[in-house]
């Protein structure tokens, strides 16, 4: 069965949606986003605490979208505006503030970022911060120009378990969705 995007868009973008995108990333875009937000956290009278972690994940998690998502070639079997880009979703559901991601990755990329994201999951708070301040202090910095902290760092302000899924697209890529949870 093939992996409907728009369907998937669609139920991510169920409760109080506070920001949502489609499209490439730019700096124009997540500084327009970040206004954004911040009108909306202000209209749901958010907790000033709550606020800045929601700016920081939603930061950091385009910042993973910015050097992780990978375009698929115009000639594969999805419809062209399908191909490329992003997707950020910011909801507010039950109390809990969501961050949902979602792009295209190369099938030799995924079990890296898979892994990842299980490593820091399985890991204590203590045992996060304890990495987290152990990389810092390395300052070697990735080809991507990251010290490998994102992940860590969502992890560290929210305190929750990173959810994702691996939805498969064509012989070479997937379509990666995060879920990330500020309570």
């Amino acid at each position: 069965m093939r992996f409907d995007l728009d369907k998937w868009y669609l139920k991510k973008s169920e409760g109080d949606v506070l920001y949502k995108y489609r499209g490439s990333i730019s700096q124009v875009v997540v500084i327009k986003a970040l206004d954004t937000i911040e009108k909306n956290l202000n209209l749901a009278d958010a907790d000033n605490k709550i606020r800045r972690k929601v700016f920081s994940v939603f930061v950091e998690s385009i910042q993973n979208l910015f050097h992780h998502a990978d375009n698929i070639p115009v000639n594969s079997n999805m419809e062209l505006s399908d191909t490329f880009g992003a997707i950020v979703l910011v909801c507010e559901q039950n109390s809990p503030y969501r961050i949902s991601t979602g792009n295209f990755v190369h099938l030799d990329k995924i079990g890296n970022i898979k892994d990842r994201i299980d490593q820091v999951n399985s890991l204590s708070e203590e045992e996060i911060k304890m990495l987290y301040r152990e990389i810092l202090g390395k300052g070697g910095f990735s080809p991507k120009g990251g010290g490998g902290l994102g992940i860590l760092d969502i992890a560290r302000k929210t305190g929750n378990k990173m959810e994702y899924n691996i939805y498969p697209v064509t012989d070479e890529f997937v379509f990666f969705a995060l879920d990330v949870y500020i309570s």
